[in-house]
């Protein structure tokens, strides 16, 4: 059977599973990102602060997503649990480092001016800095949703769900009539679901970012 036959007998299959897998990406990521940016918000101001919160989410960023798997197994079981868990875990740095440095970026003078007409630390925080430091914070959230659309496949193996499941099914099946079929099916479906989010995201730059500030 040729790739194409392959997938149209698989269709409605390929179809739920690029659905799971979208569907995952972003709910995920809308939970990384208001993560990320709270961290951001709350430690930017302090060097040491900000540090540590690189440093810690940085620090996860390094455990293989094999071995965090495995960790999260024993303790939240197979399927959406832990693959959501490790999904946002391995969203925060860039978030949280985009966010920090965009924050600091801010020009004091804006903030002054602010300060100086009698907005609140909050008002601040909401109606000057982070629209000045958006760009910045979705080039962050744009690294993040490319790395989660890989990693989510590789979640396949804590019975998560999405396209890697087509992927590691091949895998366990080489030498099978639709093993190839099975592997490219499932690497190419994520493939064109990274593209897709990434120009929903650029998209969502030229929406929300003021034309001054693209200038």
């Amino acid at each position: 059977m040729n790739f194409w036959d392959y997938v149209s007998s698989r269709q409605d299959q390929l179809i739920s599973d690029t659905f799971q897998h979208a569907s995952a990406v972003f709910q995920c990521m809308v939970v990384a990102v208001v993560l990320g940016v709270g961290i951001g918000a709350l430690t930017y101001r302090s060097d040491r602060a900000g540090r540590i919160a690189t440093l810690a989410t940085g620090t996860i960023l390094t455990i293989p997503s094999y071995a965090l798997l495995g960790l999260l197994i024993p303790v939240l079981g197979l399927g959406v649990p832990p693959t959501v868990t490790a999904l946002v875990l391995y969203a925060l740095l860039p978030i949280v480092r985009n966010s920090v440095v965009g924050l600091r970026g801010v020009d004091p003078a804006l903030v002054d001016a602010a300060r100086g007409i009698g907005m609140t630390g909050l008002a601040r925080l909401v109606r000057v800095e982070l629209p000045i430091a958006w760009p910045t914070i979705l080039t962050g959230i744009r690294v993040s949703t490319q790395m989660s659309m890989g990693i989510l496949a590789i979640a396949a193996y804590a019975s998560g769900p999405g396209l890697g499941n087509e992927i590691f099914s091949g895998i366990a099946s080489l030498g099978s009539a639709n093993a190839l079929n099975e592997v490219v099916a499932g690497t190419v479906g994520i493939v064109l679901l990274a593209f897709i989010f990434d120009a929903a995201l650029v998209l969502l730059g030229r929406l929300t970012v003021s034309a001054g500030i693209r200038a």
